[in-house]
Formats: structure tokens, C-alpha cells, sequence
């Protein structure tokens, strides 16, 4: 049985990770974290000194990720992360600390097997466009942008090309921010925050005479949560450091 604790556990995403613990017949929810709530650990510190747990699945901030990992690894606490907004220089340390000190540490901008899925084709694609540009939109309570899945879809195309602006114009923003934030490669991302949208995402690929979208669209949390306990249980089982759910796909 793996003794499983929650980090942000009274928020949208903590809420569906505790049902997917304690409905899964191999983990126990052993600890509720949370500064809101009664019944809920305030710290993962506070938790980590009262109850016995062997992993910690954290769907957090963005501004207490990184120090909410560095404290699981460095006391042998294994971690899923969920929460994004992690620099590449942050997400190196963590590695580094992982394979130190043999913690377990898997980081997934998106646990959604069809949103992996939708970034593995983009991957593919990117082979045979010399031009494409990302569109990722969600709820308007989301404080990063661009979305760590848009992020992470930038970077895996990257590996495939150098960059996506051929034959581009030069270019003059008459309003700044209007043509996006341009990542590896050259790729725009556009975010969108609007009220109504989960998680959405769409690839889109130019080249003379087509064009072609890959899009992903989640309507419930609840579909995170395949991915999550597949996280979980590889993490448990493997104790490496793997950054995207793809790897363990």
C-alpha cells in the first residue's frame, strides 16, 4: 500500500487527487495539506512530523512549488507535481536533488493522457512544418502564463527544429504582447484566461497551401486523474526523476 499525502488538498485539482487516492486499491490517503481548512496539516513540514507518508502528490501555487519539493526530497519523501510555473533552472535543481538523494520525482505539466497525447503529435508533426504557433486556454483563475503544457509542447518540438519562423516578415508589435511570447524555437504562445475554460490547447502548424490543428480540450478535472495515479504509482515503484508524463507513457 502506498501512504499517499496531498498537497493542496482543498482546492479544485487536491480535491479529485484525494477521490483518485482513496478510490485506487493500492495507495491510503495518509494526509490532508492545506492552509485552509480544520482537518487539513497547515505545512507539508507539520504533516511530514505527525503522520507516516511515503509520497507527496503537490497541485499547489506556482510561488510554493519549488521550495515544497526541495523539502520532500531532501527527506526522502517522494513527489508528483502537478503544479506548474517552475523555471528550467528550478526543474534542474530538483533533478539534481532527486538523483542525489534517490527520491522519487516526477514533474507533469499536464496529467491528461489525451493533452499528452496532443503534445506527442505536435512533436511528430513538427518534423514536416517549418511553421507553427500555440494557443492555450484556460479558466481566469489560473496565475501563470503561458501554461506549463504549452511550455513543455514548445520544448518538445524544439527537439525536432530549430525554428518555426521561416519566411517570416520582419516584424513591428503596434500594441505590445500582441504577437505573443516567443519560446524555443521561435514558437508563439498566446494565453488566453477566460471564465468558462478548464484546460485548452491547440497546435497550429502553416506551410504553403495548409494548414494544420491538433487541439486538446479537458471539460473535467476528473480526467487528470488516470494520469495522476499512473504518476503515482511509476514514481513509488521506479524512484527516478522524469520531467512529463510522456515518458512514462
Amino acid at each position: 500500500m502506498i501512504k499517499v499525502a496531498v498537497c493542496g488538498a482543498l482546492g479544485k485539482m487536491g480535491k479529485e487527487v484525494i477521490k483518485a487516492v482513496e478510490a485506487c486499491p493500492e495507495t491510503e490517503l495518509s494526509a490532508k495539506i492545506d492552509l485552509l481548512g480544520n482537518d487539513t496539516y497547515k505545512s507539508i513540514e507539520e504533516a511530514h512530523k505527525a503522520v507516516d507518508f511515503e509520497l507527496l502528490v503537490d497541485f499547489t501555487q506556482p510561488k510554493s512549488i519549488f521550495e515544497n519539493a526541495k523539502y520532500c526530497l531532501n527527506n526522502g519523501i517522494k513527489i508528483v507535481i502537478g503544479t506548474t510555473g517552475l523555471s528550467d533552472e528550478q526543474i534542474a535543481e530538483l533533478k539534481s536533488l532527486s538523483e542525489k538523494n534517490n527520491t522519487g520525482c516526477l514533474i507533469a505539466p499536464n496529467f491528461s493522457t489525451g493533452a499528452v497525447l496532443m503534445m506527442m503529435f505536435a512533436k511528430q508533426a513538427s518534423k514536416y512544418f517549418d511553421n507553427a504557433e500555440i494557443i492555450e486556454l484556460h479558466h481566469n483563475q489560473k496565475k501563470d502564463a503561458p501554461s506549463g503544457t504549452a511550455i513543455k509542447t514548445a520544448l518538445m518540438m524544439s527537439e525536432e527544429k530549430e525554428t518555426f519562423t521561416k519566411n517570416n516578415c520582419p516584424e513591428t508589435e503596434t500594441i505590445k504582447g500582441s504577437r505573443g511570447g516567443e519560446s524555443y524555437s521561435n514558437i508563439h504562445i498566446h494565453s488566453i484566461r477566460m471564465p468558462g475554460y478548464i484546460a485548452s490547447q491547440e497546435v497550429i502548424f502553416g506551410s504553403s497551401g495548409q494548414i494544420m490543428t491538433i487541439r486538446h480540450d479537458s471539460m473535467d478535472r476528473a480526467c487528470y486523474m488516470q494520469g495522476v495515479m499512473l504518476a503515482v504509482k511509476h514514481v513509488y515503484e521506479k524512484n527516478d526523476f522524469i520531467y512529463g508524463l510522456e515518458n512514462i507513457m
